[in-house]
């Protein structure tokens, strides 16, 4: 059930951010992985501004959206050719 969850909220985060970021998208599996690693970042900032790592659904897919955002926007910095 915990895999589920977790690929429930990285595919919803994924999305997201495809959309926030204006991108053309990588797909359903590659938005998972975004989400997923987007969950992980956005919660290892929040632990560092002092926030609890504890909430519902909602918290956790806006988590991993922040986390998705600032993960695409580096990644964007460090491909960005020219």
């Amino acid at each position: 059930m915990f895999l589920i969850w977790w690929i429930i909220v990285g595919l919803i985060a994924g999305w997201i951010t495809g959309k926030i970021m204006k991108g053309s998208g990588y797909g359903a599996l590659m938005d998972i992985v975004v989400g997923i690693v987007g969950a992980f970042i956005g919660g290892f900032i929040m632990r560092l501004l002092g926030f609890a790592g504890s909430g519902g659904m909602i918290y956790t897919i806006i988590v991993a959206v922040f986390g998705a955002v600032v993960l695409t926007l580096v990644i964007r910095l460090v491909t960005k050719k020219g």
